[in-house]
C-alpha cells in the first residue's frame, strides 16, 4: 500500500533533518494519510478513500465525494478512483432519467 493521497496526490518526500550544529541527516516527510470512508449520496453507500487530511477537506469544500468526482477530469484522478467516478456518473444519469 503506497503512502499516496488518492485526492491530492501528495506522497512521501525526503530531505534533511538539520541539528542546531547544522549537521544534516537524511529523513522522510510522511503525508498525513487517513484510511476513511466517505458517504456517496448518489451510490447510497460508503466509499473507502485513502486520503490526507487536506484531501478530506478538499472533498468537503467541493461539496462531497459525488460532486468532487464529477467535476474532476479522469486523467487527474487516482486509478482506484476512476471506477467510482464511472459508477457515480451512471447513478447520476439514472437519477436524472427517473426525475423526468
Amino acid at each position: 500500500m503506497s503512502r499516496k493521497c488518492q485526492v491530492t496526490g501528495k506522497k512521501v518526500m525526503t530531505g534533511n533533518k538539520v541539528s542546531h550544529a547544522m549537521n544534516k541527516t537524511r529523513r522522510r516527510f510522511l503525508p498525513n494519510i487517513q484510511d476513511t470512508s466517505v458517504y456517496s449520496e448518489l451510490l447510497k453507500r460508503w466509499v473507502k478513500v485513502r486520503a490526507t487530511a487536506a484531501g478530506l477537506r478538499t472533498i468537503e469544500h467541493k461539496g462531497g465525494i459525488d460532486t468532487w468526482l464529477q467535476k474532476t477530469a479522469p486523467t487527474k484522478l487516482d486509478p482506484k478512483m476512476r471506477p467510482i467516478k464511472a459508477a457515480i456518473e451512471k447513478a447520476a444519469a439514472r437519477a436524472a432519467a427517473a426525475a423526468e
